[in-house]
């Protein structure tokens, strides 16, 4: 199978240790590949270097064989682009927006399929840019990159701003684009989305890509802050001896820990008190990776790639 993505040496060099270096990556077409890492890791660089938006100090990509700097215009044909920040488009209705992006990409839009994602995404394509909320500003974004049905999706944080009905409307034109034959590359900082489409994830850091590997691989660095009301006695001592349990906290008759894994041995330690009122919450991406990274800062550990 070819590669719809390939980088080789890829570099921007901000200067101070910023940027993007000497990216290696290959993503196949049809694919799902998650790009992960902390705010500044450099994952944005790379975007704008795949769609010809910055010039690289070395290196280069490839887009289905296209260089990336050298055939920019024949590589937006063939990609469906969301950006982190979408452009102000003012006082132009929905509607303009997206006929004007058309345009710009050239050749045939089809209106019927326009209408069928702005119903799927509860559009009013009607409003004028300045009147959209955030989450509506989402939503037309996610529109003009699926709309022409490009072979290549390129997804900046994706569902920021949508409600869950939205994210999982989201998840599911995802896996139609890949039932299609699409590939997609998307950066995001939240954990179950990319569990939820992606079939590999490459984490990067500093600038560097540290891991290749399948999302199975990854259930080490998920983890869970647990907050739990007890109407007496704390059992701390049981639930500091549970696997997978740590960074355990009393208040009064409230315990905090992190899980990592499953709740089935902190459950268990649990059994032991009366428990009044229990909350979890999975954290963001970046502070999983500051977690795991903080962690591993010690080690230093070399780049590892899972097939």
């Amino acid at each position: 199978m070819s590669d719809a993505i390939r980088a080789k040496a890829l570099t921007k060099d901000y200067g101070g240790g910023r940027g993007l270096f000497d990216l290696d990556l290959e993503v196949p077409a049809g694919e799902v590949f998650g790009y992960l890492g902390p705010n500044g890791a450099g994952k944005t660089t790379t975007i704008r270097l795949l769609m010809g938006m910055i010039h690289p100090t070395r290196g280069g990509a490839e887009i289905f064989g296209l260089d990336c700097q050298r055939q920019p215009v024949e590589v937006k044909k063939l990609v469906g682009y969301l950006p982190g920040e979408l452009p102000q488009f003012g006082g132009l209705r929905g509607s303009e927006v997206v006929s004007y992006l058309a345009g710009l990409r050239g050749g045939e839009l089809d209106q019927a399929e326009v209408r069928r994602l702005a119903g799927r995404l509860q559009l009013d394509l009607r409003l004028r840019f300045r009147e959209l909320s955030r989450g509506n500003k989402q939503k037309l974004g996610l529109l003009l990159a699926f709309m022409h049905e490009p072979r290549l999706l390129i997804l900046d944080e994706p569902s920021g701003g949508l409600d869950p009905l939205n994210q999982q409307e989201f998840y599911l034109m995802v896996d139609e684009a890949r039932k299609r034959g699409a590939t997609v590359f998307l950066s995001s900082h939240i954990l179950s989305e990319v569990e939820h489409v992606c079939q590999r994830v490459g984490i990067i850091r500093q600038g560097r890509l540290v891991q290749v590997a399948r999302m199975e691989d990854l259930h080490h660095i998920r983890y869970h802050h647990v907050e739990v009301d007890f109407a007496g006695e704390v059992p701390v001592e049981a639930v500091r001896a549970a696997e997978g349990v740590d960074k355990v906290q009393v208040d009064g008759h409230r315990l905090t820990c992190s899980v990592r894994g499953g709740f089935g041995p902190l459950l268990a330690a649990l059994n032991r008190g009366e428990v009044t009122n229990m909350i979890s919450h999975e954290p963001s991406l970046e502070e999983v990776f500051l977690t795991y990274y903080r962690d591993a800062d010690s080690s230093d550990p070399e780049p590892v790639e899972v097939a």
